[in-house]
């Protein structure tokens, strides 16, 4: 089997326009709650949901339970969508 190398060059006057959204979402809670006794206990929780608005210190804390958002699964979504133009034949 050959290998291919393929090199995609872009010039000044580019007919492709590329835009990328992405949707975060944090999910169930990971907290080992026994780790200081040598057991492995997680509470349960299923859902990050914030305790105040963003921007303060209490949006990074679970109304759920109590934890910081860096322990809930972090899920993201992202859509990168890729439009060609070809250019004009007259120019």
């Amino acid at each position: 089997m050959k290998k291919r190398q393929v090199v995609i060059k872009q010039r000044k006057n580019s007919y492709t326009t590329t835009s990328s959204s992405s949707n975060v979402r944090y999910v169930e809670c990971q907290k080992n709650h026994a780790a200081n006794i040598g057991g492995y206990a997680v509470d349960g929780c299923r859902e990050f949901m914030a305790s105040g608005g963003e921007g303060t210190d209490d949006a990074l804390t679970c109304a759920a339970c109590g934890c910081h958002r860096n322990f809930h699964r972090r899920e993201v979504e992202t859509e990168v969508v890729c439009e060609y133009s070809p250019p004009n034949a007259n120019n």
